[in-house]
């Protein structure tokens, strides 16, 4: 066999373990030439999903077959929620539209949320470029130092909603670490309650990643415009050096499971997906062209110039295996999540 033909066999190889058959490449490549795809993200502009959105728009189309044009559309709204319903009722089936949402709308079903109208399971799950810490942040004017002052002084905190993440960590920390802090809602995305803190309306933002701050506010920590209280997640985050971990802070084995549970959406980090019913060809190609745009020198090097801190991939698999086992928790810890997330 000459040198050519073993390429060419290992080649095909490669696209069956994708799941593509080079008639399906093809096929593909002719669907997605000349084609628009649609990006939304479940946030509002200028935010650190919105910046990651428009960061993966400029490079992954040229990863997809036929390289489409990519754009993204902002579809805020409900902590999340308008824009994963979209997704899962009304968008294109063709793989033409992906979404980037934020992480809790997955679990929302699993905590009784009603309006969450869809099964996370169904998604054709695509990646995401890390997994997430988050910080409950305050302003630099605040009198508040350390989780001791969250729990004896009143702070103002801002959310889209009272179904959001952020009310959602709210009431949680409020439960298991008892702080006091009061949520206020109509804040779309939490770039809008990051310049109400600078306006001196609300005292902080419950639930800051911390790479969404390193790419919209990257000065703060470091200035001193903001101070993180706590940090959360699957695990410390050096960055934050010095700063409590949640985990660390509770003793009680029940408050434990409930934090582990209450966590799990961190572990999916800024995930993408694909609407149900998109054909098996489309999400392999779709998966493989995000895996390879993770790995993009000049999506790395931009990443790193904007602050989004790319470190920490998983597959779409991955995803889905993190979700599946969020929805075999216990039915005793849910019942106590169900309830922490009625406002």
């Amino acid at each position: 066999m000459t040198t050519q033909s073993t390429m060419s066999a290992l080649f095909a190889c490669w696209l069956a373990w994708l799941g593509l058959s080079p008639a399906n490449a093809d096929a593909i490549g002719d669907f997605y030439a000349g084609r628009t795809v649609t990006l939304i993200v479940s946030t509002s502009s200028a935010g650190g999903y919105d910046t990651l959105a428009r960061a993966i728009a400029r490079h992954i189309g040229k990863h997809i077959p036929g390289h489409p044009t990519v754009i993204v559309r902002n579809m805020p709204g409900a902590g999340g929620l308008t824009a994963t319903n979209y997704l899962y009722a009304a968008a294109e089936r063709d793989g033409s539209v992906l979404g980037l949402v934020q992480n809790n709308p997955p679990f929302e079903p699993l905590f009784g949320t009603v309006e969450a109208r869809f099964d996370p399971r169904q998604f054709n799950w695509l990646g995401t470029p890390s997994v997430e810490t988050a910080m409950v942040l305050v302003y630099k004017t605040v009198p508040v130092f350390s989780l001791d002052d969250l729990r004896t002084r009143e702070t103002v905190m801002g959310a889209s909603g009272a179904n959001s993440t952020p009310a959602f960590f709210a009431r949680l920390f409020n439960a298991t670490l008892g702080t006091k802090m009061k949520v206020i809602a109509g804040y779309p995305g939490q770039n809008d309650a990051l310049v109400a803190m600078e306006r001196g309306e609300l005292d902080g933002y419950p639930s800051v990643f911390y790479s969404a701050l390193s790419s919209t506010r990257p000065t703060w920590l470091a200035d001193g415009t903001a101070r993180a209280v706590v940090q959360y997640g699957p695990g410390k985050l050096p960055q934050l050096n010095g700063v409590p971990f949640v985990p660390d802070l509770v003793s009680a084995s029940a408050d434990k499971l409930l934090l582990q549970a209450a966590f799990a959406p961190l572990s999916i980090g800024r995930p993408l997906l694909l609407p149900p019913g998109v054909p098996a060809a489309r999400v392999a190609a779709l998966r493989q062209a995000l895996a390879e745009t993770f790995a993009d020198p000049a999506f790395l090097a931009e990443g790193d110039k904007i602050g989004l801190s790319l470190n920490d991939p998983r597959s779409g698999e991955e995803l889905l295996r993190v979700i599946e086992r969020a929805y075999a928790t216990p039915a005793a810890i849910v019942d106590r999540l169900r309830k922490l997330n009625t406002p």
